[in-house]
């Protein structure tokens, strides 16, 4: 049975970054630690998803954005959706999406964002994302945060983003 719960116990933090290593998703040292303080903070919620007593993903909701457009515009970020293949395409991302929305309208947001890479990797997102009413942003792809002018070589990594906002106005 596929469950949603916060990130609130400490004793997820090691277990968090043992799971997700023998996925092979290394995270820097003191990620998980980070995160647990910042959801005790409120600066972020981290949702971590199970398939019965077995991680199956996790994700972030960003209150404060990096992203410069969400951060003046107020937009929370949905951020480093993961979900092991195994337990993708069982609904687990769409509840924790579900989850973050209904957060974010109770915190009186009116559009919540996502960024996604742009190389096949993230096809199965990319799709999710615009059936789950996502746009972009209209401000074109960003690398590493920045503005992608024509003509400027980039590498084709996880850092090249194209961001989406969804409305959370009915």
């Amino acid at each position: 049975m596929i469950s949603i719960e916060r990130l609130d116990k400490e004793e997820y933090i090691d277990w968090l970054d043992r799971e997700f290593r023998a996925h092979g998703k290394k995270r820097q040292d003191g990620y998980y630690q980070r995160c647990f303080e910042e959801n005790k903070n409120g600066k972020r919620v981290t949702l971590i998803g199970f398939d019965g007593e077995r991680l199956a993903g996790c994700c972030h909701l960003l209150m404060h954005s990096d992203y410069s457009l969400f951060a003046d515009r107020n937009i929370p970020e949905i951020n480093d959706l993961n979900v092991f293949p195994e337990y993708q395409r069982q609904g687990i991302a769409s509840k924790m999406f579900d989850e973050f929305e209904q957060i974010a309208r109770q915190l009186s947001y009116k559009h919540i964002g996502i960024g996604v890479g742009l190389y096949e990797d993230y096809g199965k997102a990319q799709i999710m994302y615009f059936h789950r009413g996502f746009i972009p942003d209209g401000t074109g792809i960003k690398y590493e945060g920045k503005e992608v002018l024509p003509g400027t070589m980039v590498r084709v990594d996880d850092d090249l983003v194209l961001y989406f906002t969804k409305s959370l106005e009915s």
